[in-house]
């Protein structure tokens, strides 16, 4: 690379700066401003003029400082280390600066974001003489734990294996491969990537793998296939931060990237001080050895917080590529469109709708298309599954980055207010959420019991039915209902509360897994079907409510762990020796009264 392209700041305004003599500077290059090197972006060109928006805070900066530019456009280091990992938005590692500075982040810091000094375990699976394409597999790197990494040449590289180095340790600066018609390429553990560019792959798939995240309000009524986006909406205080992070807990993705994008500082710091005690349920090794952070908070510059979503997105789809199924957690992406709103204001561009920028709805495009189930470059099957928490001002849903982002995504749990105050958890709404992924995930959840979808529709029509009859309760009270309307509200708290609400502090109940589910729901619609039966047949409704069954199947979630799923049979045999029971008095009683009324001999 050639010698720094040289300029000169003419003016300031906030973080948009404005330099002269950046000559042979191109869009999206990393420029180095002031006297601190602070790192920026190149966002725009005019006449002579290149405007740069600072990733740090540039207090202090003024007309007269130097710009540097090496020609390099904004890119993450991808290698060994990435996971267990903590980030800012411009990858600078938050631990490591920890260590050197304290707690705040000096302006003008320079740490790599990997070890340059560590020396990994580097196992070869080519030989030479070996054709290598691009995406190709060379060797193996046990990261943690629980993550392989496997080391890929690079898209755009590909060739005969001139040279592969023995299995040993080594750091991620080292040569340890060269391919012919690859000169002057490093072949080493680690390689750049620029954030706004898409990584390639051969092509996009259908998955028909739903990403089974244990919390079963998604998982039965709203799955999310593997690959899919999904977005979580709610106002202040509804659960969107606390619902990432129990999908990122417990779904079953072997990756997690968690982006913590202007969220309160508090709330990160919970994020950071649980997830290194959580244990991963699949493994039982720790959570953090599959897990990437990226923490910029609310008190961090804006613009970082602009490009923290595509650093995400960007470590996301480097394990991809390893043929890895990556989940990525985005909250909040309003705060990220609350950055881009501030940084066009100070750019002079024309605002749009609430003052957010014309692009705004092109931006969100960008990011969650990123998303998909694919066939890499080496011919596996990879998949980013993104999940964006939006925070709409006063819950309102009709706001343009909700608006927006429901065109992109496919799948909407909406948070309520209502069940969030009632504690009721996940406080995702049964009546305004949708999926449309049901088609795609049937045949998966059909491989386990053909009668999933009957159950799921069966479940709905009696919350719908109930959020119907709830307006004429509101106004009536429920005893002016006749008795079968009685029962389905009856029938719907027992679904409200025995399945869909869960609790994160209990361990047989933070966790629930398909099988579990599956007979869980089924149980209750079977209850719902057979007392219908028999309350048509004049049993009345007080001695059905009353059941021992009707109390125990509540109670379920809660007694029985993810391992012992077969005593929910033990359950139903006794639900129905007490529904057999009711009926037998029934035809007893009709009996009797026949007797009574035939005459004397």
């Amino acid at each position: 690379m050639g010698a720094p392209i040289q300029g000169t700041v003419i003016s300031v305004n906030g973080p948009i700066v404005r330099a002269r003599g950046l000559s042979g500077v191109s869009m999206l290059d990393i420029a180095e401003v002031g006297t601190d090197r602070l790192i920026g972006e190149v966002i725009k060109l005019e006449e002579g003029v290149a405007i740069i928006q600072v990733y740090e805070d540039n207090t202090g900066l003024k007309p007269g400082d130097r710009v540097a530019s090496s020609g390099r456009p904004l890119s993450v280091l991808l290698g060994p280390g990435l996971i267990s990992n903590i980030y800012d938005g411009i990858q600078r590692p938050l631990v490591d600066i920890a260590g050197l500075q304290g707690s705040y982040i000096k302006k003008g810091v320079k740490v790599s974001p990997l070890d340059v000094n560590k020396k990994w375990d580097f196992v070869p699976l080519v030989k030479e003489g070996d054709m290598i394409g691009e995406g190709g597999i060379i060797g193996e790197v046990r990261e943690t734990g629980s993550v392989i990494q496997r080391i890929m040449a690079p898209p755009g590289v590909s060739g005969t294996v001139e040279f592969i180095a023995g299995e040993g340790q080594y750091t991620i600066k080292e040569h340890i491969y060269q391919l012919s018609g690859s000169a002057g390429y490093g072949g080493q553990l680690s390689s750049f990537w620029p954030v706004r560019n898409k990584r390639p792959f051969k092509s996009r798939k259908k998955s028909g793998i739903p990403l089974i995240t244990g919390q079963r309000i998604i998982d039965t009524f709203f799955p999310v296939a593997k690959g899919g986006t999904a977005v979580i909406p709610g106002g202040f205080g509804t659960g969107k931060t606390m619902t990432q992070h129990a999908l990122a807990k417990w779904c079953d993705a072997d990756i997690i990237v968690h982006i913590g994008c202007g969220e309160r500082g508090n709330e990160m710091t919970d994020v950071l001080n649980e997830f290194p005690r959580l244990v991963d349920p699949r493994t039982g090794r720790p959570l953090m050895e599959r897990t990437v952070m990226i923490a910029n908070t609310s008190n961090m510059p804006v613009p970082a917080r602009e490009v923290s979503i595509y650093t995400g997105i960007t470590i996301a789809e480097y394990y991809r590529d390893m043929g890895y199924h990556v989940a990525v957690m985005a909250d909040s992406t309003s705060r990220w469109a609350e950055a881009l709103r501030e940084l066009s204001s100070r750019l002079g561009d024309m605002p749009a709708e609430e003052g957010f920028p014309s692009y705004l709805a092109t931006r969100l495009a960008e990011f969650y298309e990123r998303a998909g189930y694919v066939e890499t470059l080496a011919g596996m099957d990879g998949s980013i599954t993104t999940i964006g928490a939006v925070s709409p001002p006063g819950g309102d849903f009709s706001e343009p980055v909700t608006q927006h982002t429901t065109r992109f995504v496919r799948c909407f749990w909406a948070l309520d207010k209502v069940l969030a105050d009632a504690r009721h958890y996940p406080s995702i709404s049964w009546i305004d959420s949708y999926t449309e992924y049901i088609d795609e995930v049937r045949p998966w959840w059909n491989g386990l019991d053909d009668s999933w979808h009957i159950t799921r529709n069966e479940a709905m029509e009696i919350l719908l039915e109930d959020s119907r009859l709830q307006q004429i309760v509101k106004l009536v009270g429920p005893d002016a209902l006749p008795h079968s309307q009685q029962l389905i509200l009856f029938s719907a708290e027992m679904i409200k509360n025995g399945f869909l609400q869960q609790n994160s502090f209990d361990p047989k109940d933070m966790h629930c897994g398909p099988e579990k589910q599956l007979l869980l729901l089924r149980i209750i619609v079977d209850y719902h079907a057979e007392a219908k039966k028999i309350l048509a047949a004049g049993v009345g409704l007080k001695k059905i409510t009353s059941m021992k069954a009707a109390s125990e199947l509540i109670r379920i979630k809660s007694e029985i762990a993810n391992t012992e799923t077969a005593k929910i049979e033990e359950y139903r045999q006794e639900m129905k020796s007490e529904f057999t029971a009711l009926a037998k008095e029934i035809s007893d009683g009709q009996s009797g009264t026949s007797r009574a009324q035939e005459p004397e001999p």
